[in-house]
């Protein structure tokens, strides 16, 4: 992917909402330039991994594109990790450099007593002073502003949550040739579907796959991106006014919080600019896909696809009137639904979802993991439940057995359970997902404590204190359900769908 056809107009590249910060294209070309340069002359290479802590800023993309450009693997980590968790990343990635910012500075301080091979060499760090890492931009001042020599083509080092709770990074071959001549995942979609005449809203974190990825395929198609530096319901609709927005990608948590505004806010902003919009990342309730239509008009269209970039299916607004619920059908290649014996299954009936013809991946570290996520063909899926119509439309029933999606983010429960019973005065956890009109699903905990006379609200809030100093926010139950005894086999495996059911009235 490449920026620089759309250089020597002064044209935005990026706007930060609300901050009104703009980066032009020529400044973006400068400033990845000057990153790569210095990349080299640290000695990175192609293949190595650069992390990156940083929210929605205005050095972000500078950051993403320098890395791609120099065949490097850049590592966007969860900014609302713990220093501990975002270490984990660091050492699994082996990354050779990490670019903080002043907002994640206490992370980037607490980093080194977590990491197993220490920090490495190079350590930026954005409009802040921290003793042992170099000022960014600064530290790049002296640098040229035009490309480096041997350009290569780099690529997203994506981590998402595995079975067991860890990230697990997502990674695939590097192409080994320049950025003209490696077109991106999402290149042809985007020139399908926007122009260097269109703006594109980037609402969400940039260090999720999609918003990342899609972002940088729009600049790469010479669109302004416009970047919520933080989703706020009301200031999305002040960007879109602001901006005359024609496009952007949401998650369905995001519409379920704008129609929860008051009507007379709704109505008090202009939408007239926007052409289209695109939603994924979780499943969307009918009902509230239906009330954005009546808003916003048929131009609400749907992909599902995974970090891993296995597959992907995509569905029209026009398609999905008459198809209500569905994701699609695959954008390329073919989609198969599975028994447990691998066996394809006719219309109708739910079970694996599986894609054949998408992008090859790894799990970094994890043959086991890579292996168990293809079948004897070939194919591959990431444990998503599904099954197809008569006329070939995908349908999601179930993702991941009893991952949680909570406002678009994937939670996977074993990691706060674990913690839990570690605790003194608990004997078992399970942690589940139960409906939220919100959030698509809110984090629950059911607790059994060793002493049943410890079952108390006043104990239900110290535990819950206690655990969100050990686990970053977003994977914390919002609360604590207590009960006598869990349900189990004899075989120790829980059985959650009776608790799912019971909390979920």
């Amino acid at each position: 992917m490449q920026i620089r056809e759309y250089l020597g107009a002064g044209k935005p590249a990026v706007i930060l909402h609300p901050s009104g910060t703009v980066i032009t294209f020529d400044e973006l070309e400068a400033r990845a330039n000057r990153l790569s340069h210095y990349f080299r002359r640290a000695g990175l290479v192609e293949g190595d991994a650069v992390a990156i802590l940083m929210e929605n800023n205005e050095h972000i993309h500078a950051v993403m594109w320098a890395a791609r450009r120099s065949g490097l693997y850049y590592v966007p980590i969860n900014t609302h990790l713990t220093a501990a968790e975002a270490a984990y990343i660091i050492d699994n990635s082996a990354a050779k450099a990490i670019i903080g910012s002043a907002a994640l500075r206490k992370t980037c301080e607490n980093l080194a007593e977590h990491l197993s091979g220490g920090l490495p060499e190079l350590l930026l760090i954005a409009d802040d002073d921290l003793e042992g890492w170099q000022r960014y931009p600064e530290c790049v001042a002296g640098e040229p502003d035009t490309p480096i020599d041997d350009e290569r083509e780099g690529d997203l080092l994506q981590y998402s949550s595995g079975t067991t709770g860890r990230p697990k990074g997502i990674k695939r071959e590097l192409p080994h040739v320049p950025p003209s001549e490696a077109p991106g995942m999402m290149s042809a979609l985007v020139s399908f579907w926007m122009n260097p005449d269109s703006v594109y809203l980037s609402p969400a974190p940039l260090y999720h796959t999609a918003p990342s990825v899609w972002s940088m395929s729009a600049q790469a198609g010479g669109v302004t991106t416009v970047v919520l530096e933080k989703f706020d319901a009301e200031g999305c609709l002040d960007a879109i006014q602001r901006h005359r927005v024609t496009h952007g990608q949401f998650v369905p948590a995001m519409f379920t919080r704008m129609l929860k505004l008051p009507e007379a806010v709704r109505k008090s902003y202009d939408l007239s600019s926007l052409q289209r919009v695109m939603h994924a990342a979780a499943p969307c309730p009918v009902e509230i896909k239906k009330q954005m239509m009546d808003w916003w008009g048929p131009i609400i269209d749907e992909y599902y696809a995974s970090s891993e970039a296995h597959g992907s299916t995509l569905i029209t607004a026009e398609e999905w009137l008459t198809h209500p619920g569905s994701v699609g059908k695959p954008m390329g290649g073919a989609v198969h639904i599975l028994d447990e014996n691998g066996n394809e299954l006719p219309p109708g009936q739910a079970g694996e979802i599986y894609f054949e013809g998408g992008y090859s991946f790894e799990y970094l570290n994890d043959p086991t993991k890579t292996a168990a996520s293809r079948d004897k063909h070939g194919w591959a899926t990431v444990g998503d439940i599904g099954y197809l119509d008569e006329e070939g439309y995908l349908y999601l029933t179930d993702r991941r057995h009893h991952m949680i999606i909570s406002g678009g983010v994937n939670i996977y429960p074993q990691e706060a359970e674990n913690l839990l019973v570690t605790h003194p005065k608990v004997l078992d956890a399970a942690v589940f997902g139960v409906p939220d009109d919100e959030m698509g699903q809110r984090v629950l905990a059911a607790v059994q404590t060793v002493d049943p006379g410890d079952a108390t609200e006043e104990f239900a809030d110290e535990l819950l204190t206690w655990l969100r100093d050990r686990l970053a926010h977003y994977k914390c139950p919002k609360s604590i359900a207590f009960e006598a005894q869990l349900p189990r086999t004899d075989t120790g495996k829980l059985y959650k769908n009776g608790l799912i059911e019971k909390y979920s009235v």
